[in-house]
C-alpha cells in the first residue's frame, strides 16, 4: 500500500522525527496540507519539512496528483514560514525508467 511520511527537520536540516501520516491503498493515499503541517507544528524545533511516499508499482515517476500536491505543499509552507525541502517518491530501481529507484522534486529542479 502507499504510505505518506512527513520528515520534520531542525535548523540544520537534521531529522527530528519521521511521521507516518497516512496509509492508503494499492493505488493512492489521501494527504491534506493541514495534516502535513500539523505534524510539523507538533515538533517544537521543526524548522522545515520534507515529505515522501512510495509507489506500489515500483515506478517512482511522479503522477499529475503528486506534482499538484507538491505545488500546494510548497505554497502552504511559504505561507506558514516553514521550509519545504523536498518531496521524494520512492520506488524500485528495477521499475524506474531512470534507474534510481526514487524521484526527488528538488533534484529535478522543481522546487
Amino acid at each position: 500500500v502507499e504510505v505518506f511520511w512527513v520528515l520534520c527537520l531542525n535548523r540544520k536540516s537534521r531529522l527530528i522525527r519521521k511521521v507516518d501520516l497516512t496509509i492508503g491503498t494499492a493505488t493512492h493515499t489521501l494527504v491534506a496540507p493541514r495534516e502535513v503541517f500539523r505534524a510539523a507544528m507538533r515538533e517544537g524545533p521543526c524548522c522545515s519539512v520534507a515529505v515522501a511516499h512510495n509507489h506500489v508499482s515500483g515506478d517512482p515517476s511522479p503522477s499529475r496528483q503528486d506534482i499538484e500536491l507538491t505545488r500546494i505543499l510548497y505554497a502552504a509552507a511559504k505561507t506558514m514560514e516553514i521550509g519545504f525541502r523536498d518531496h521524494v517518491v520512492l520506488g524500485r530501481r528495477s521499475a524506474d525508467p531512470q534507474g534510481n529507484g526514487f524521484f526527488s522534486f528538488w533534484q529535478a529542479g522543481l522546487l
